[in-house]
């Protein structure tokens, strides 16, 4: 009962339930076995002033493998950079994960014209190229950037347009994928038509129904927007406000769009995976937390199993050829982020 099926109403992902797992803290970077053992003795307000912050940065942590057992725990890598990218049809990122991997020290050199090897893993180059990976594929601007937490990784705010304008200069496939992602909603609901929006590596089915948009994946799923409307060349939609829990109109552009179908794909992937984990290998899945599945095996079979899970994730579905998928992940008594 921890995660529901197609929870997500918008892109069909699953959602949490009660122990809510998909929202949980991350766990502490040092000293991790050390806070544990000192909650578990009752001792922690000892060690610790915001004893609360400590407690819930090790609560994943109470979740254990059976004795004589590990968890083991593999997620997708970057995935949806790397379906953004396959999407688009954005070459040199896909070349990228093809390669070396190094997602933020590639789109840093590509944002300002500088080599590769000059940017380091603590540089401040390095530190725009992730904070714009991160926040800017969706069509944000400055606004993504802070709240992705460009100001807590040392930028200025006086800096970050610029931040803005080098991404989007770097990624021309991307930004021009939101416009066409756009166009074609607008097309089909304004004509009341079908059209098929054909990239190099996947093509998107854009239709509209009595009153409903849909977008047909590379899986064949479709997604739905009800009351989708134009007016006055603004995109739009009834939805359910979370807090309210109410419908409400709610108006739209290429990036939420493209954002929808980037982490719907991504759900389709993780379906895929898990089937062949589950009945392929015949691992037991215990849980699945966005892009991640976590597995219980006997102790003297884990690494074997890690390997597993990851090379099962690293090859992606029959309708997703070309995208560069790569599993990664850790093997442990208890659950943690990684």
């Amino acid at each position: 009962g921890l995660l529901q099926f197609y929870g997500a109403n918008r892109t069909g992902r699953f959602a949490g339930r009660g122990v809510q797992i998909q929202n949980l803290k991350r766990t502490l970077k040092k000293g991790l076995e050390t806070a544990r053992e000192a909650v578990r003795k009752g001792i922690a307000d000892l060690l610790y002033d915001n004893l609360p912050d400590v407690i819930s940065r090790i609560t994943r942590t109470a979740l254990v493998a059976a004795p004589g057992c590990s968890l083991v725990v593999s997620d997708f890598s970057a995935i949806e950079a790397r379906v953004l990218a396959w999407e688009a049809g954005e070459e040199w990122v896909l070349d990228v994960f093809h390669t070396h991997g190094k997602i933020y020290e590639a789109t840093a050199a590509n944002m300002f014209h500088v080599p590769l090897e000059m940017i380091s893993h603590g540089s401040d180059l390095r530190a725009k190229g992730k904070v714009a990976t991160l926040a800017l594929g969706y069509q944000g601007s400055v606004g993504a950037l802070i709240a992705m937490g460009a100001l807590r990784e040392g930028l200025t705010e006086g800096e970050l347009p610029a931040i803005v304008k080098a991404w989007r200069s770097a990624n021309p496939n991307i930004v021009k994928y939101w416009r066409e992602v756009e166009a074609a909603a607008k097309h089909v609901i304004e004509k009341k038509t079908r059209y098929v929006l054909r990239k190099k590596y996947c093509s998107l089915i854009f239709s509209y129904d009595r009153g409903y948009l849909f977008i047909e994946l590379p899986s064949g799923r479709r997604l739905a927007y009800y009351g989708a409307s134009v007016e006055k060349g603004r995109l739009s939609y009834w939805g359910m406000d979370q807090v309210k829990k109410i419908w409400v109109k709610t108006d739209t552009y290429g990036g939420s769009l493209v954002e929808n179908i980037t982490q719907a794909i991504a759900r389709d992937c993780l379906c895929d995976t898990m089937r062949r984990i589950y009945y392929d290998a015949g691992l037991p899945i215990l849980m699945h937390i966005h892009d991640e599945i976590v597995c219980e095996v006997p102790e003297n079979e884990a690494a074997e199993k890690l390997d597993v899970m990851n090379d099962i994730m690293s090859v992606g579905p029959a309708w997703a050829k070309g995208l560069p998928l790569k599993g990664d992940g850790y093997i442990s008594r208890y659950y943690k982020k990684d």
